[in-house]
């Protein structure tokens, strides 16, 4: 059965409102700083810390990414609003994730809601805030 996690813009939030297209260049964010960190560290520290390739199915409302070795198959990334008018990212780990896309997907997850300093529902069902109270 596949799990989520959301990541939820709350009114401390940096953004009231996410696009599919904003959360893409989150992405590449990450790999641009991975990289730097990758040549401070002498080796290519990207290719471990982002092992997939961001894969477009013409769909407005959901991307995925796809495991580029054995370790790692998908993550599937999607936006979307709550009948409250709250925006959320939803991170859906399907049926055939491994272990190593559950890890990267909490990091992820990590990631996006501190640089959007938003609410994270994890796929365990525990809350993490991140942005001033």
């Amino acid at each position: 059965m596949s799990t989520h996690a959301y990541i939820k813009l709350v009114p401390a939030s940096k953004k009231k409102t996410i696009t599919l297209e904003e959360v893409k260049e989150l992405f590449h964010t990450y790999q641009q700083l991975m990289k730097k960190t990758g040549e401070q560290l002498g080796w290519g520290f990207e290719n471990a810390s982002f092992p997939y390739q961001l894969v477009e199915d013409g769909n407005e409302q959901w991307f995925y990414l796809k495991g580029t070795n054995d370790r790692y198959h998908s993550i599937i990334i999607g936006v979307g609003q709550e009948s409250d008018e709250t925006s959320f990212i939803q991170v859906t780990l399907p049926n055939n994730a491994t272990h190593g896309d559950k890890g990267k997907a909490n990091e992820f997850c990590k990631f996006l809601t501190k640089q959007l300093e938003g609410e994270l529902h994890l796929f365990n069902g525990r809350i993490m805030y991140y942005y001033k109270r």
